[in-house]
């Protein structure tokens, strides 16, 4: 299921000659396909094995102007998708048509498959490594390669395709302690391999750190979120970066272009070609480009789709992208990173004389403005730079904006979904907790 396989079928040019031929006067059709083979381990065991397919078409044309955006799934008419999408654009606005003209690059696909035996001996390999260690712990995981196509063809002159392969697993281990419930979970996502014995010890260190229950910390101390929590602090970063969001002048950073926002230990940026979540071209056909957000703590870019983009005068940056299907494209991520320092996670811990250290929350951030409070479902007290247990009903509150200006970074970044960081320690966060 390569792009080549997508880009010979002609659907698309289907619905463009009928689009145009039913009096719309420009027309796009986005075409996705993903192929995926899971396995699942349950309870230390293999489960089951699965293979899903699924395939989506989304035409957006423009009749006097007015867009209608409709979606197929599987099989498609074309004839009724065109009526349908004629119809909704009687219930719209005009506007002004966003295309990308004369534009037909050759991209190369990303990532490469692995047989669905590999993938079972990773989940073997991953889980006998945890229960050496811990025989009574129950492990449940599940390994998968998803294929995905992309095709984005308009009457403009646009067609450029690409496929993508990710290998990505996710494993919990849980440990029951007479009345005492501990679930450790971890995961990865990459192009390629995939790395069992990393993912296995880094769920074993949270098992060391949670041997024993400790009173959590009251007041202000030091937090350091590891990498997979810390996201949690980019998230409003990442809205506050949206150039949406600052032409509504709802983002705090909407004059501060060539300001001091962050510590000034912070570069902020996107990278097309890193990771797991590279990207050739955004859902409007613009090539995606390396781009920084935010240098040494310095606000320099907004990112933009191309009606934002335009709006704002500094053109898309190539940040065009669908939450969905049956949506129209918003400025949007596809990766996002955060240059690391220098200090391991070891070392980080070792610089905090009483801390808190937040590995996994319940619940979402602050969103754009900042403010949050969450509970912490899994963290560990920190005094003298040794870890001495785990903490228990505890919550955090505190404002990213605030927390984001004084910051220390460790040197172990790693993708959280879509979100290549490392760990960080934070000051000014409260916290709150019933001590046991």
């Amino acid at each position: 299921m390569g792009s080549e396989n997508l880009s010979q079928d002609t659907l698309a040019e289907q619905l463009l000659e009928l689009a145009i031929k039913s009096g719309a006067e420009a027309a796009e059709v986005y075409q996705s396909r993903s192929l995926s083979r899971p396995i699942f381990f349950e309870a230390n065991r293999l489960k089951q094995l699965e293979t899903s397919q699924s395939e989506g078409t989304a035409l957006r044309l423009w009749r006097k102007g007015r867009p209608g955006l409709t979606v197929a799934y599987g099989s498609v008419e074309p004839g009724a998708m065109v009526e349908r999408a004629l119809a909704l654009s009687e219930l719209n606005q005009p506007e002004s048509v966003e295309l990308v003209s004369n534009f037909k690059p050759s991209y190369p696909d990303l990532g490469e498959a692995v047989a669905v035996e590999v993938l079972v001996d990773w989940g073997k390999e991953a889980i006998a490594l945890i229960r050496d260690n811990y025989p009574d712990v129950l492990c449940n995981s599940d390994w998968e390669c998803d294929v995905e196509t992309t095709r984005l063809v308009n009457t403009q002159g646009l067609d450029c395709y690409y496929s993508d392969t990710t290998l990505s697993c996710y494993m919990s281990a849980e440990w029951v302690r007479g009345d005492d419930f501990l679930s450790v979970a971890d995961g990865q996502t990459q192009r390629n391999y995939l790395d069992p014995e990393k993912l296995a010890y880094q769920i074993l260190q949270r098992l060391v750190w949670a041997k024993e229950n400790v009173p959590p910390p009251n007041g202000r101390v030091p937090v350091l979120f590891t990498s997979k929590a810390a996201d949690m602090l980019w998230g409003t970063a990442q809205a506050a970066l949206n150039g949406k969001r600052v032409l509504e002048v709802a983002s705090p950073w909407a004059e501060c272009l060539d300001k001091q926002v962050i510590a000034s230990s912070l570069t902020l940026y996107q990278d097309p070609q890193a990771g797991p979540y590279s990207c050739p071209f955004d859902d409007e056909g613009t090539p995606t480009e390396s781009l920084v957000f935010i240098e040494k703590g310095v606000l320099q870019n907004y990112y933009c789709d191309r009606t934002t983009g335009k709006q704002l005068g500094n053109g898309t940056t190539g940040n065009g992208f669908r939450p969905g299907l049956g949506s129209y494209p918003t400025p949007g991520l596809f990766n996002f990173l955060i240059k690391p320092g220098s200090a391991s996670l070891k070392n980080l811990i070792q610089k905090m004389d009483d801390g808190l250290i937040v590995d996994q929350m319940l619940g979402g951030g602050g969103g754009i403005s900042g403010d949050f409070s969450i509970n912490i479902e899994l963290g560990y007290r920190v005094q003298k730079g040794q870890v001495i247990g785990r903490v228990k009903d505890t919550m955090v509150a505190g404002n990213v904006y605030t927390a984001l200006k004084q910051v220390e970074l460790g040197s172990d970044a790693d993708w959280n979904g879509s979100c290549y960081t490392p760990s960080l320690i934070v000051e000014g966060l409260s916290i709150t907790g019933r001590n046991n």
